[in-house]
Formats: C-alpha cells, sequence, structure tokens
C-alpha cells in the first residue's frame, strides 16, 4: 500500500487512494499505520475516495485513534495539494465533499499554498452538539478537576470547544484537552482550542484534537478559533492565527463563513509492508 505524505505546519497527514488500499482500513489497521514506533506514523489517514468522472472530490479522513473527522482544515489543505501533485486539478477553483460538508479549494505558488472555503461558523447548541437547551454557546462555564473553564462552543462542520480563561500552553493543552475532549457535555467529543488574542488581527492557540491530542496545528481550529474570538468582538474579520507549527490566515464573512489559506509541503512517497500489518487482529 502505498502512502504520500505530507505536512501543514508541522500536521502530518498519509494520503491515500482507496482504490490502491489492499487492505480495508479499519480502526485497527488505521492505529497501527498511524503508531509513530510501530508504523510509518502520522496525525491522520486521508482516503481518495473512488468516484464517477463527473463527481466531486470526495474525502475520508481517518484518525490516529481509528475514529473519522467529519472535516479537517489542514487536512483538505493536504488532500487539495496532492491532488494537484497528481495533475486531478489545476490552478482553478474545485470542490470536495467531506462527511462534514463541501469545501472548495485553490491551489497556487506551485502547489505550497492552498486556500479552502471552508462553509459557514455556527454557534448552535444543537448543530455542535453541546448538551443543554437550544442556545449560542457562548461564554459559558464548566469546571474541570475543580478548575472553572470558560469556553465558546462552534462548529465548521465538526464540534469545537474555545477555552478563553486558562493559559495558551502546551502544559494546559496537554493537561485539559483531554479532559474537555471527552466530557459528557460534548456528545460527539470535541476539539479544544486555548486562546490568546494578541492584538485585533492575531490570535494565538494552543491545540487539543479529538482524536488525534496535541497538535501543532489544525486548520478546522483556527477557523473556529477566529470566528469565536470575531464573534466575541475580540479582532476584526481578518485574523493571522499563530499556533506552535506556524501561521494560518482566516478571513471571516458576514455570516460567519470562513475562508482559510496555508502552507502545505510534500514529504514524500513511503510504501507499507505488509508485515507491519500481519499481527493486528480485525474483528
Amino acid at each position: 500500500m502505498k502512502f504520500h505524505r505530507y505536512h501543514a505546519l508541522g500536521n502530518d497527514y498519509l494520503v491515500v487512494r482507496a482504490s490502491e488500499c489492499d487492505v480495508s482500513l479499519s480502526p485497527a489497521i488505521s492505529q497501527r499505520i498511524c503508531h509513530r514506533n510501530f508504523g510509518i506514523g502520522s496525525d491522520g489517514i486521508l482516503v481518495h475516495e473512488d468516484r464517477e468522472p463527473s463527481a466531486t472530490f470526495r474525502l475520508r479522513i481517518i484518525n490516529p485513534d481509528g475514529s473519522e473527522a467529519e472535516k479537517s482544515g489542514n487536512g483538505l489543505r493536504i488532500f487539495a495539494r496532492y491532488l494537484w501533485d497528481s495533475k486531478l486539478v489545476t490552478g482553478e477553483p474545485f470542490d470536495v465533499d467531506t462527511a462534514g460538508g463541501r469545501v472548495t479549494c485553490v491551489v497556487s505558488q506551485q502547489g505550497r499554498l492552498v486556500t479552502v472555503d471552508m462553509g459557514k461558523v455556527s454557534f448552535r447548541s444543537e448543530t455542535i452538539p453541546v448538551q443543554g437547551a437550544p442556545r449560542e454557546v457562548l461564554n459559558e462555564e464548566i469546571v474541570i478537576n475543580g478548575s472553572p473553564v470558560r469556553f465558546c462552543a462552534a462548529t465548521v462542520g465538526n464540534p469545537h470547544c474555545v477555552v478563553t480563561n486558562l493559559p495558551s500552553t502546551e502544559e494546559t493543552a496537554r493537561a485539559f484537552g483531554p479532559l474537555l475532549e471527552t466530557n459528557s457535555f460534548f456528545p460527539n467529543r470535541t476539539n479544544v482550542q486555548f486562546l490568546r488574542v494578541v492584538d485585533r488581527s492575531t490570535i494565538s492557540i494552543e491545540i487539543w484534537e479529538r482524536g488525534a491530542g496535541y497538535t501543532l496545528a489544525s486548520g478546522s481550529s483556527s477557523s473556529a478559533a477566529a470566528a469565536v474570538a470575531h464573534r466575541l468582538g475580540l479582532v476584526d474579520s481578518t485574523v493571522s492565527v499563530q499556533m506552535p507549527g506556524g501561521t494560518i490566515r482566516i478571513e471571516i464573512g458576514p455570516d460567519f463563513s470562513i475562508r482559510m489559506e496555508g502552507p502545505v509541503t510534500r514529504v514524500g512517497t513511503l510504501e507499507l509492508d505488509p508485515e507491519a500489518i500481519e499481527d493486528v487482529h480485525v474483528l
């Protein structure tokens, strides 16, 4: 099985075409492939699903824990670059279908910069989802291990919890991220961002991703955090999002539609030997 490896600001994915998979990418197999000691290692697998020649490109996103994500901003940029490298697209806009909705992508700068129209952000509890009465989930509080955590929730096709009252540090993300991800307040689990507003055009976030853990960069997290900061009146409509892996540019429309722009780097091509997964038991 041949994989194409890319990273987007240190958030790395393996891309594979569904028709070229010799085995089913079950949760157990996916976990082994993504394992950085026993497999190839990655923050996830992007599966180029087969389609009719006239149909939209379809993307399936698998997390390192074997679960599936509805949408990934960095994953979409990487997938767009892979399509461009494979000469399946040009510099013209094209659509990609995900479980979290359809997006439009544009590849530029010889593949190294990708812009994605991510869709509209919603803060509605019933859409994200978040437990409780229907409402916009803004400036709410939850107690985690005795500490009050103030947050806003949002979805851009996948769920996010943006924390506003804790330090935006790796230590905080690792300590509080997994507890918030799996809290019963979020029925489908959630991605978590720890927000710091730098100025009217810049924010900084640390990220704990659902199904992946501590992450150097995330496109959907950047989109959600920027939208929350804008909804709270803390930033303008064009925001640079700083993360440990680098910076993504977010444009927020009047209807909270999101345009994300960021780099992608091609790393190489790898072939998985059957020996690496021969001891994985698939139920």
